[in-house]
């Protein structure tokens, strides 16, 4: 009698698969929240007929340029936000320097390339210097390190704190991949030039989540309690409460009321997004930025599956851009990825290549890998000799008794 045929073991997850999941997933999550940021989840319904499942048109329909005059934006029909414009400048960064990244480098390479080289922004549909498209929380860079010439470890201190830094970590986690506390220390020096308070530690803690989400095996329930291990504060505080809330649910319909009640103690803007309380966006170790442990919150509730981690985010409003494209990456980082139409019709309408970072960042991580490896075998062996010299034969690490200045004789 022949033997049945033995279940197919599905092959793990690369490197390069996962940054791509993560960095198209992120873009996804991005267009597909765009046209609803701003709102509640009541007016989205009010507004589409039911829930977003998919790519929408903008908010205003055609009168997108001037229903907002303060943003002018052509937001919707599978167009990227800043998020996405962000991030891909950010790779940029790593694609020329190869290596971890400072304060410094967003002073030296990120700030001139929002500056002085125009590229396609779809919400413009132009050609235009991504610092007219970014921002005011992004062109406080400029002010700052450019024109200011602030010490960029600390640039971020006055700028108003919010979500701009942390919406475009997610090449700092994939660069430490299977590394969050890595990922944590490289973007709290990054997100220094940008951010001060909750704003910095939120970066540094996503970039984390999304290194603990490359990790073989993980988890939406592994990545949150790497987030947990690392955060400070009312960050920490926030992502707690938020994610006991969220593991009462299965689905993001019933979570989206919950989940902002959860978060609303530690969030400062209030229950209006877009007439934001007078203690908005302070300094505080109190406080959180509300699009992270949202994300987090939804990455549980889907058990990290993309549509429904990025849909509950589109759906919850508020910031969702920005929370979407963080639940799209730390999913798209645990392994699953935006569904094939869904990227390929956001790549189409943005007019942009959205594997080609993705290529590109693999490269880099890869590299800087090595030299990691080669950092730490260097310290090994200096630590080795060190250790040698003071507590050869004594299995222990006693001070050498011999006088300052002695030369060691054979």
């Amino acid at each position: 009698m022949p033997h049945p045929a033995p279940h197919p073991v599905p092959c793990p997850l690369s490197l390069a698969d996962r940054i791509t999941a993560a960095l198209v997933g992120a873009a996804v999550g991005d267009a597909l929240g765009g046209p609803v940021e701003g709102y509640t989840p009541e007016q989205i319904v009010a507004r589409h007929g039911g829930r977003i499942d998919g790519i929408v048109g903008p908010w205003n329909g055609d009168d997108w340029r001037t229903a907002r005059p303060i943003a002018p934006y052509h937001k919707g029909d599978g167009h990227v936000t800043d998020d996405t414009l962000m991030t891909h400048a950010l790779i940029r960064v790593y694609d020329r320097v190869r290596d971890h990244l400072d304060a410094y480098a967003i002073t030296d390479h990120l700030v001139p390339d929002l500056m002085t080289t125009p590229r396609w922004i779809p919400e413009l549909e132009a050609e235009a210097l991504p610092l007219q498209r970014i921002f005011l929380a992004e062109k406080w860079l400029v002010a700052r390190l450019h024109y200011g010439h602030a010490d960029p470890r600390e640039a971020g201190t006055g700028n108003i704190v919010n979500c701009g830094a942390a919406m475009y970590m997610a090449p700092v986690g994939l660069v430490n991949a299977a590394h969050p506390e890595g990922a944590y220390t490289e973007a709290l020096e990054i997100a220094g030039a940008h951010q001060s308070s909750y704003g910095r530690e939120a970066a540094a803690v996503f970039a984390a989540g999304v290194a603990a989400a490359c990790a073989p095996g993980a988890t939406p329930e592994s990545v949150i309690g790497a987030c947990l291990a690392l955060a400070k504060d009312g960050t920490r505080a926030a992502i707690e409460a938020v994610c006991e809330e969220a593991a009462r649910h299965r689905d993001t319909e019933s979570a989206l009321i919950p989940l902002r009640t959860a978060v609303a103690p530690y969030d400062t803007v209030g229950p209006d997004y877009r007439a934001p309380s007078l203690g908005a966006r302070r300094p505080s170790r109190l406080h959180s930025i509300e699009e992270l442990p949202v994300a987090l919150g939804m990455l549980l509730v889907a058990g990290g599956d993309f549509r429904r981690a990025v849909l509950g985010a589109v759906n919850y409003g508020r910031d969702c851009d920005s929370i979407a494209t963080m639940a799209g990456a730390l999913a798209g980082a645990l392994g699953s990825p935006a569904p094939g139409d869904w990227a390929a019709s956001v790549a189409e309408a943005s007019r942009l290549d959205l594997w080609e970072p993705a290529r590109t960042l693999t490269a880099v991580a890869r590299e800087v890998f090595v030299r990691d490896v080669a950092r730490r075998r260097a310290h090994e062996r200096a630590f080795a000799a060190l250790d040698d010299g003071t507590s050869r034969g004594r299995g222990d690490a006693r001070p050498s008794t011999a006088p300052e200045g002695t030369v060691c004789s054979a």
